[in-house]
Parts: structure tokens; sequence; C-alpha cells
């Protein structure tokens, strides 16, 4: 969403926008059990004129268009899939070629790309080296966890692949983050996991992402309706095996954050955390999820469409194709705005009135599909696991603030 009273920057008002790219969709070459973008292939149903691959004239439009949607010193591309490394390295050179075309002199250009690791080699570390991408890997811990659930399509545990590129990243000296799906085994290991990644993998930085699926894809199902705008399922179904237990991620948090304050604090990057002293100390959350409103980020099919989410990749959230209609003008459209304001003017009256609504503001949208104490629809599966992990940091992170003459922000 634009901003009213923007920055200028360039002699222009500050636009700024974000997408998740897919520029091989939900193609992939392992098989994880919780992965929400498998079946997207089928539901997205692409003629058979589209390709799975965003390559070419779509390839160089998307690039061209996103650079011109945004006016600002640094413009961060963000490559995902799928596995995206199926497209090899010299599509990633043809990328970097498009982008020095397109950019502006007063702008710079990032890259971030995620990646199971899998597949990584010399060559793709080279590449990532030279052109400074920043490389996000999923794992979920030592390899006893991580097997459980993100295997092959044989059913063989991936984790021996995915070290094997942590390795090569590490030889090559490529910046790269970790981003763990906390299920419902990684919830009961937090400890184990964390160590783990501190002492094993040693990232620049750790996304923990808690796992909450329903068992009937959102598309089977009714919506509540807002507007023009449906955003918030209806909570008749039940979440699968693998998803964790609501107060499991409170106590995850509660047991990362005390071993994290205790021996790391200052040296282990944990965006959570980091957001969680800006919030408290009165500043905007800097992650979607935690925002009050939400839309900032697209999602970019191969075929050229592009979605409000990448959690809502369904035809009710399609907001056209940027072969079609300026990416600029989809992003920034009125039907983007009234999906991002949904989730504030969606909150149940239990959120409302919660102490600790300035720090969640209900969460992600796609999670809220159990009812209120008072019966009303839209509460977040997730809510008793953050209540009782803010409970457990607000006296902590209030402290450390105040000590550091830091002012407390309002709630």
């Amino acid at each position: 969403m634009t901003n009213l009273i923007a920055p200028q920057f360039n002699g222009r008002a500050h636009t700024k926008m974000q997408a998740l790219a897919k520029p091989i969709g939900a193609v992939c070459n392992i098989d994880c059990s919780y992965c929400y973008y498998l079946g997207k292939k089928e539901l997205l149903n692409y003629s058979k004129t589209d390709s799975e691959i965003m390559s070419g004239d779509r390839l160089e439009a998307y690039v061209k268009q996103y650079i011109e949607a945004q006016n600002t010193p640094e413009i961060i591309f963000s490559w995902h899939g799928g596995e995206p490394t199926l497209l090899g390295v010299d599509y990633f050179e043809r990328v970097v070629e498009l982008q020095k075309k397109y950019c502006p002199e007063y702008s710079t250009i990032t890259n971030d790309i995620q990646t199971n690791a899998t597949l990584l080699n010399d060559d793709w570390c080279q590449f990532f080296k030279r052109n400074e991408f920043v490389v996000g890997v999923s794992i979920d811990g030592p390899e006893h966890i991580h097997n459980r659930y993100r295997t092959n399509r044989a059913g063989r545990g991936t984790f021996k692949q995915t070290w094997r590129g942590i390795q090569l990243l590490k030889k090559h000296k490529v910046k790269f983050a970790t981003l763990t799906c906390v299920n419902d085994l990684v919830s009961t290991h937090p400890i184990e996991v964390y160590r783990f990644l501190r002492d094993e993998v040693s990232p620049s930085q750790m996304q923990f992402i808690p796992v909450v699926d329903k068992l009937d894809a959102p598309i089977k199902g009714k919506w509540h309706s807002y507007g023009a705008m449906s955003i918030i399922p209806v909570s008749t179904q039940i979440v699968t095996p693998w998803s964790l237990a609501a107060e499991q991620w409170g106590e995850f948090l509660i047991a990362v954050f005390n071993e994290w304050l205790a021996k790391d604090f200052g040296k282990v990057f944990i965006p959570y955390f980091d957001n969680f002293f800006a919030v408290w100390a009165g500043q905007q959350s800097s992650m979607c999820t935690l925002s009050e409103i939400c839309g900032k980020g697209l999602a970019v099919e191969p075929n050229g469409d592009v979605y409000s989410c990448d959690h809502y990749v369904f035809e009710q959230f399609k907001l056209g194709n940027f072969e079609q209609n300026e990416l600029k003008k989809l992003a920034f459209s009125q039907r983007q705005q009234d999906f991002g304001f949904a989730k504030q003017k969606s909150l149940p009256k239990q959120c409302m009135a919660c102490g600790y609504k300035f720090a969640c503001h209900g969460e992600c949208p796609k999670n809220r599909i159990i009812k209120s104490m008072d019966g009303e629809e839209g509460l977040n599966y997730l809510c008793a696991g953050w209540l009782k992990f803010f409970k457990h940091i607000d006296p902590i992170v209030s402290q450390i603030l105040t000590r550091n003459n830091i002012s407390l922000g309002e709630r």
C-alpha cells in the first residue's frame, strides 16, 4: 500500500513493494509432507499455452516491471518455488543480466532465494557469491527431526543432501539463513533444534515458521466475506497431524528465547525476537504476519498471474496477470488494499480487547480458523501460544529496554 506522506527519494515519493516470484511454480524435486504449495500445480490449472517456467519475454517483463514499480535505494528480488534451483545457474545468470539492464543509477539490487539446498554444487555457490545472493536454506533440525517430513518422492529423508549443500555454501563463504518449519515434532525439541542450528549450521539468521495446516484446502470450504474480498476461513476443519499444538508454539518460543537471551543475545539474529524488541519500543512490526495490515507481499506465478499473498493463491485472490496489467497497478490496486485492510477489520472482539493486540494483531489471517471464547469466528489457532509467549517476554523485554533508556511504546 502507498503512504500518503511517504518519504521522498530521487525527487519522487518513496514506493516499495515485495513479491515472491515463483519462476518454476510448484515444481519441486522433493516431497515434504507439510508443503502447502505442491498442490498448486493442479489448482492453478495453467492452459496448454502456459509454460511451467517463467522465461523469455515474460521473465524480462517481470524484472522490468518489478524495478519500475519501486523508487527506493535498494530493490529486493525474492525467488521461491517449488524449488528454484531446478531452473539451473544459467537461468539466474539471465536474471542478473536483466536486472543490470533495467536498474536505475540511484538504486541497487539485492536477490534472495529460498532453497532446500539439495541441488547445490560449486557452480551454484560460486554464482551466489559472485552476485551476492542471500540464500535461505530450509532445514528443520538434526537428521532424525529433519527427515520426519522433509522427504524425497521415494519417502526417504533429504537431510544428507541438504547438509551437503550447506557445507558447499560455507566452503564458498556464501551468506545464508535458515528457515525451520515448526511442526509437531520440531515444537517438542526446541533446545535441540536451536543448538543444532546455532552450533552446527551457524546461519546468518534463523527463521521459525509455525506449521498450521487444515485438513481440507480453503478452496473446498466456505469463506466469510468482507466487502469485495473474502479472507477468513470458517473454522469447520481440523489441522493436520503434522501441525503443532497451539500452546506448544508458545512453549517452543519461550524455550528458544530463554536460551538465546542467556547465551546469544546480540550474537544470533532471530527475526521474531528482534521484531518484538522493536514493537515493545513502539515501532511498527517488520513482519507481515504480525503487522496490523497485510497485503504487501504478492505471489507471482510462472504464467504471469499475480495473487494477493503466497498463502492465498486461489482464484478469488488473483489480482490479474502482469502481462495484461502492469505489476505496479496490481500491487497498489484498491482490491489489494481491501485485502490488506481485511486483516485489521476482521478481528474478533477477543482480539480487540487483548492487551497484546499491539504485538500480533491477530497474526496471519490464514491461521484464524477457530472460535473465540464467546463463539465468534476468526480467532487465530495459535492465539494461546502467542499469549503464553507474550506474557513471558513482556517483563523481560520491558526491563531491557528501560535499562537502555529506550521508551516503551503505547499499547
